[in-house]
């Protein structure tokens, strides 16, 4: 899987150290110290996979290695001067070299950017011995802003302890969202962090730094014997702890899987209770519906058993009507009732 790593150092005279050397190195190239007089030559160093410099805009001059590194080495004065900073960082394995080397260059391009520094990269391959994923970038910027005319003023933001720490934790930030961004544009599922394990909440232990000894007393005795227990005492503790993580990581998949488990069971019950509640509102629907139909039915019955009782009523006062009439004048509706008389014959 994708591993975080960055780290930064200071390459400083005080250390004994020269940046023309330390770029000669990483490059893999020949370059000369003019202050101290000596040449490095690096050209047989193998595992140099490329090697560019990222410079500020009209800062042609220091695309040329040599020129650039003693010109930072010449600005400074001071016994104990800090002439360089090296950035180091793992590079997925699970791109291929030229997304590798696009993602260095974008860091690369990020320092640049916010500190107005030159970032000479060089990008190495894993070891013989070690590590096969062990992809790396080694990205040594000057401690100098740099323009058109040469070397500038110092990037002390990096230098003094109060703002130090933030603008390194800023890139280390920085750096992961790069990593995470490329992973994804190249469909990878892995994703890195750069925060410690207890700030992102995990109970993982973090193994213990190793360094250059122990480790290449590892690697020798895996070399003469494949498999082999540890032989170091830091080795031995790394291999406990990545044990107990192990057991912890095991526990937490299972507790995962549980939570994955009852969130499926509770969105099921969920579905089930929104069904029941639509198929409830539905029939209280289709109940109210028959309710509103025969209520309708009832007030149609009510109003016809109204006019039929209107009408009754108005035939019993027809018939009233008829009789108190009939008793009024019994005489002349006696004869209309009866008609003409027989005895009479037909007029002339």
């Amino acid at each position: 899987m994708a591993i975080y790593h960055l780290s930064v150092k200071s390459i400083s005279r005080s250390a004994g150290r020269s940046v023309v050397a330390a770029a000669a190195y990483r490059a893999g190239q020949e370059l000369t110290d003019e202050r101290q007089g000596l040449t490095h030559d690096y050209t047989r160093k193998q595992g140099v996979e490329d090697a560019f410099i990222v410079a500020p805009d009209g800062a042609d001059w220091a695309q040329d290695r040599n020129a650039l590194w003693n010109a930072a080495e010449g600005a400074e004065k001071r016994k104990d001067a800090k002439t360089g900073r090296e950035y180091e960082l793992a590079l997925p394995a699970e791109l291929d070299a030229g997304a590798r080397k696009e993602l260095a260059r974008d860091f690369a391009r990020e320092l640049v950017a916010r500190y107005g520094v030159v970032a000479d990269v060089a990008i190495h391959e894993p070891g013989r011995e070690g590590d096969n994923r062990n992809h790396h970038a080694h990205i040594l910027t000057t401690t100098r802003t740099v323009g058109a005319d040469g070397m500038g003023a110092k990037t002390r933001v990096l230098d003094v302890a109060s703002t130090a720490s933030a603008e390194i934790e800023h890139m280390r930030a920085v750096w992961a969202r790069q990593v995470n961004a490329a992973l994804e544009w190249h469909q990878v599922e892995q994703r890195v962090d750069h925060r410690s394990f207890e700030r992102q909440g995990k109970e993982q232990e973090p193994t213990r730094h190793m360094g250059v000894s122990a480790t290449a007393l590892e690697r020798q005795a895996a070399r003469e014997i494949p498999g082999r227990e540890p032989v170091t005492d830091l080795g031995k503790q790394n291999a406990e702890i990545r044990e107990r993580n192990g057991v912890l990581e095991t526990a937490r998949k299972a507790v995962e899987k549980a939570q994955e488990l009852f969130s499926g069971l509770e969105k099921k019950a969920r579905q089930a209770v929104g069904l029941a509640r639509k198929i409830g509102q539905r029939m209280e629907r289709e109940r109210e519906v028959e309710r509103q139909r025969k209520e309708l039915e009832r007030q149609a019955e009510i109003r016809r058993e109204m006019q039929r009782q209107q009408e009754i009523r108005a035939a019993e006062e027809v018939q009233k009507a008829l009789e108190l009439e009939y008793h009024r004048r019994p005489k002349e509706l006696k004869k209309m009732i009866s008609g003409p008389s027989r005895d009479r014959g037909p007029s002339l």
